[in-house]
């Protein structure tokens, strides 16, 4: 698309596709009280002098304290900090009871437990559209060696442990699986033993071969999302990994939508699929998702709240 009057739904979907880290931005109120935002939209600029930037936008109830003050910080959460990020990212009146944080050295509100944090002094606002730039010089900072919490496509990831499935099928043979939703119904592939979309993982990336497996089944866009389970399966000696992912509108080529809680245990392939499909529906019906790890039948679920 080119021209200039685009969905604005759909051109935030597409920045979506963008995968980032998740931010706290903070400062103080002229009564000296902490506010503070989620926000993803932060950049490092420069080292030297050292410069960084996020945008606010227009619209948002701090922007008035936001853009005269002297400074801010940017806490960039951890991959335990979800709820941290809802939180600043929900009109909750004292988002700072829930959360530890001290004054930083430049004066603005640091978090415990934070991969980094950045003190600084404004060093300039710049208009953008219906947002506006901070762009802040570092004062001070910390890096705590922590992993950042992640976010694309709506959802949150963490780096962690998309690691650790790489890890775990770093031997062996690896098959790939999608839990691929529309409207909380999920795909199902096969007539008397129902089963996920699998496919064979090969030496590239697991998500775009996923995806382009995925796209050519269905005959439709797909995108594939957050890292949803990595179970061994002893029954046949292969490492699993399950993505959870999303379609468009239209019949697709293969397969057919089911709800996951109408389908009969004994209908499935073998009982990983009905643990998947009985977490999915529980989940689905929070808005808070997890990435398990295990083998078939005894494994942690490590939660990864979905943003509403």
């Amino acid at each position: 698309m080119s021209d200039t009057s685009f969905d604005a739904r759909a051109l935030r979907t597409a920045f979506g596709a963008f995968p980032t880290g998740v931010t706290v931005v903070t400062t103080h109120d002229p009564a000296g009280n902490p506010i503070g935002f989620t926000a993803n939209s932060f950049t490092s600029v420069s080292l030297d002098p050292p410069l960084l930037l996020v945008c606010l936008a227009k619209t948002s109830r701090n922007f008035a304290v936001m853009t005269q003050n002297s400074g801010f910080a940017v806490n960039i959460l951890s991959e335990t900090q979800k709820d941290v990020s809802n939180t600043f990212a929900r009109p909750v009146e004292d988002r700072f009871s829930a959360v530890d944080w001290t004054k930083g050295p430049y004066g603005s509100p640091v978090f415990s437990n934070v991969a980094a944090w950045f003190d600084c002094s404004m060093e300039q606002v710049i208009e953008a559209g219906d947002h506006v730039i901070l762009m802040g010089r570092v004062q001070a900072f910390a890096d705590n060696g922590l992993n950042g919490l992640g976010y694309a496509k709506g959802s949150y990831f963490t780096p962690g442990l998309a690691g650790k499935a790489v890890s775990a099928a770093a031997d062996g043979t690896v098959e790939l699986s999608a839990v691929l939703e529309r409207n909380g119904s999920v795909l199902m592939l096969g007539e008397d033993r129902l089963h996920l979309p699998t496919c064979a993982m090969d030496d590239t990336d697991p998500t775009a071969t996923l995806g382009a497996y995925l796209q050519a089944l269905t005959g439709l866009p797909v995108s594939v999302g957050f890292l949803y389970s990595v179970y061994e399966s002893r029954a046949d000696s292969r490492q699993h990994i399950v993505y959870h992912a999303s379609i468009g509108e239209g019949e697709p080529a293969n397969g057919r939508f089911l709800q996951p809680g109408d389908v009969a245990p004994d209908r499935l392939a073998n009982p990983a699929t009905a643990d998947i499909l009985r977490r999915f529906a529980a989940e689905s019906s929070i808005g808070n998702f997890g990435v398990y790890f295990g083998n078939e039948t005894a494994g942690k679920v490590h939660p990864v709240a979905r943003k509403a």
